[in-house]
C-alpha cells in the first residue's frame, strides 16, 4: 500500500503537520470567515491553528473513498448522539485503505462506573455527582444568559454518550472494521501516529480514557502497516 493521506476529525488546538485536520466546531467556521474572522483574530484571538479545516464526520468529510492510509479522532464519539456514531464510523471506514488503521480515544465508562460503585459501597453521598462529572453528562446549574445559551446551543462541548471497549468493538466490527484492540499511546506500527497522539489528549493522568485501535481488512498487517513517506 503505497501513498495515502492521514486524517484526524476532531481535532481542536492540535493539528499536527502531515494529516487532514477537521473539526466540526462552529467557531471554527466562524474564524474562517473573511471579515469576521479577523475580528475574532484580533479580539479573541485563534482557537484553532491554520490547517485545521471545517469538517464534520457524520455528514462525511471531503475526502474520497479507500484514499487515507490512517484515521484518528481523540475525545470526538462522546460528543456525537448515539445514532450517528455508526454513521461516522461507516464514513471512517469508507475514507480508509484496505490495511488503514482506525484509533480513537474516549472517557472509559466502564472505569468511571467501577469508581462510582467502589463509592457507593463505601455509602460516600457524593458518588453520584462524581459519576455524573466524570462522564461529562447532566445539568447542574441551568444556563440563562443569552451568551451561555448560544454556547450550549451551537456548541459541541457537552458529553451525549458514554461507552466501555464492548460497545466501542460492536459498533467498530458492525461497521466493517477488523483486529479491534486496546491500545496504548506510541503502540502503532505506523509512525505518522506519533504525531498526533498527544498525551493529555490521548490519557488523563488516572489513565481513565479508554483507546481503541481497528483495521479495514484487506493486507495482510506488514503490508498495510509499512511506514508511509512523511507528507510535506
Amino acid at each position: 500500500m503505497n501513498g495515502g493521506l492521514y486524517v484526524q476529525y476532531g481535532c481542536g488546538a492540535s493539528a499536527p503537520d502531515g494529516w487532514l485536520n477537521f473539526d466540526a466546531s462552529p467557531r471554527l467556521r466562524l474564524e474562517r470567515l473573511p471579515l469576521l474572522g479577523a475580528l475574532l483574530r484580533a479580539t479573541a484571538g485563534p482557537v484553532f491553528p491554520r490547517n485545521a479545516v471545517p469538517g464534520d464526520i457524520v455528514r462525511g468529510l471531503p475526502v474520497p473513498d479507500g484514499t487515507i492510509r490512517g484515521a484518528y479522532c481523540s475525545h470526538v464519539l462522546e460528543h456525537l448522539a448515539r445514532d450517528d456514531v455508526p454513521t461516522a464510523l461507516r464514513n471512517t471506514f469508507r475514507m480508509l485503505m484496505p490495511g488503514g488503521q482506525f484509533r480513537l480515544v474516549v472517557p472509559d465508562l466502564q472505569w468511571r462506573a467501577a469508581h462510582y460503585l467502589d463509592a457507593a459501597r463505601n455509602a460516600d453521598p457524593t458518588a453520584a455527582d462524581a459519576l455524573m462529572e466524570a462522564c461529562g453528562l447532566g445539568m447542574r446549574v441551568k444556563e440563562r444568559h443569552p451568551t451561555a445559551l448560544a454556547r450550549r446551543q451551537f456548541g459541541c462541548g457537552e458529553h451525549l454518550w458514554m461507552y466501555d471497549f464492548a460497545a466501542l468493538r460492536s459498533l467498530l466490527e458492525a461497521a466493517g472494521f477488523a483486529g479491534v484492540r486496546r491500545c496504548e499511546i506510541g503502540d502503532s506500527a505506523d509512525p505518522m501516529f506519533a504525531r498526533v497522539e498527544d498525551r493529555g489528549r490521548f490519557f488523563d493522568s488516572d489513565q481513565s480514557e479508554l483507546a481503541v485501535e481497528a483495521v479495514r481488512p484487506g493486507l495482510e498487517p506488514r503490508e498495510a502497516y509499512r511506514p508511509a513517506a512523511v507528507l510535506r
